[in-house]
């Protein structure tokens, strides 16, 4: 009972020097939080989310695992803290982009050039999310999976307005429900985790982005993709 008393008391020593820390933004901290953060996405990438532990993010980085807890609480937290500051920043750029002065055909480009330069950015964790289920998280994580839903509903809103904008002015031929066509958007750069590696590939994320998104204005701007027709 005693050894069970002096367990919760390290741990809660830690946690409060973890929260001072983060609060005086402390270099050296921030630094290490850094370094962790770039190894747990390595991991991360490897072994997936379910398959990772604090033992291989602390052994990706050579030190033992009681080393990390003074950084992070959990793979939970790493992992949470990772993907949400990622994806708030795009829904920002979406947002900026789609309440801004360019044409729809612009906007789109300009969305996805983004999108895709944030994956190359930030590889490989919002590849590692768009694998994950949010269904499945554990209970202690609804509030994080309940905002991350949120985050995603306000990105997909985003593009259709911008379909929907094409619709209105007639620069973009009316294929259908712009709810669909922006899934179809978001779909093709999405599909990229499957195959592109910022640093192995002999394309580089802008032009990628620049390419997807010629081939899906100019689709929608001629209508050639209209399969109906």
């Amino acid at each position: 009972m005693i050894y069970s008393k002096r367990i919760v008391t390290v741990a809660s020593g830690i946690g409060r020097r973890r929260a001072a820390a983060k609060v005086d933004k402390a270099p050296n901290y921030e630094k290490r939080r850094k370094e962790i953060s770039e190894a747990a996405a390595r991991v991360f990438n490897r072994k997936g989310f379910s398959g990772t532990s604090i033992s291989a993010v602390a052994q990706e980085l050579s030190i033992d695992r009681a080393s990390l807890y003074y950084y992070i609480s959990s793979k939970e937290e790493l992992f949470d803290e990772l993907v949400r500051e990622v994806s708030e920043s795009n829904l920002e750029a979406a947002q900026n982009i789609r309440n801004s002065d360019q044409s729809p055909a612009e906007k789109l480009k300009s969305l996805i050039v983004q999108l895709m330069g944030a994956y190359a950015k930030n590889y490989p964790i919002l590849y590692i999310y768009i694998r994950e289920n949010l269904e499945d998280v554990a209970d202690s994580r609804s509030k994080w999976a309940r905002s991350m839903k949120q985050i995603n509903h306000d990105y997909d809103e985003a593009v259709i307005s911008i379909i929907q904008q094409g619709y209105d002015d007639g620069s973009f031929v009316n294929l259908g429900s712009a709810k669909v066509v922006s899934y179809g958007v978001l779909g093709m750069v999405n599909w990229t985790n499957r195959w592109f590696k910022p640093d192995h590939s002999d394309i580089d994320a802008q032009a990628i982005g620049e390419m997807y998104a010629n081939i899906i204005t100019n689709g929608l701007a001629s209508g050639t993709l209209d399969l109906a027709k």
